[in-house]
């Protein structure tokens, strides 16, 4: 599809969605149901240095999951800042764990608060951040971030 054709085929979906035209997305009733969300479980390993503050940054550029209104696929960058304190997140699980949302209907709020809730209680950290970047979709980006603990205080 060209660029126009695109932009026409995304405005009139638009319309159709905003006139009730369209069927409920099957996604819809899952927002309410996010943060009791089964996900992967996140492997942790021991953080050989505790009594040292220090940052641990992890990109994941391909991160995918599926618009809940439109069952159309998302796109975002997702970037995970964190202090670790007795545990570091495996990155192997995380591979899974992100592969999870491939297949799920979720608004780009709900990820990165679900995944904020997922890694702290995976590893506990001092303090992490979860940046969402997500893909323009009909003239709209959506960046979220989430934050637990207080940084100034690591």
């Amino acid at each position: 599809m060209t660029g126009d054709r695109l932009a026409n085929f995304e405005v009139e979906l638009l319309l159709k969605i905003t006139k009730g035209n369209m069927k409920r997305s099957p996604y819809e009733g899952l927002q309410k149901k996010i943060k009791s969300l089964d996900t992967p479980r996140i492997d942790t390993w021991a953080n050989q240095y505790p009594d040292r503050d220090y940052i641990i940054r992890i990109d994941i550029p391909e991160f995918t999951c599926i618009c809940p209104k439109t069952g159309l696929p998302d796109f975002a960058n997702i970037v995970i800042k964190y202090v670790p304190d007795h545990k570091c997140i495996e990155l192997k699980s995380l591979k899974y764990y992100t592969l999870f949302y491939r297949d799920v209907g979720i608004f780009n709020e709900n990820v990165v608060n679900k995944m904020l809730d997922d890694f702290v209680k995976s590893c506990s950290p001092r303090w992490m951040e979860v940046f969402g970047e997500f893909n323009a979709r009909g003239g709209i980006k959506t960046t979220v971030i989430a934050e637990y603990g207080d940084r100034s205080k690591t």
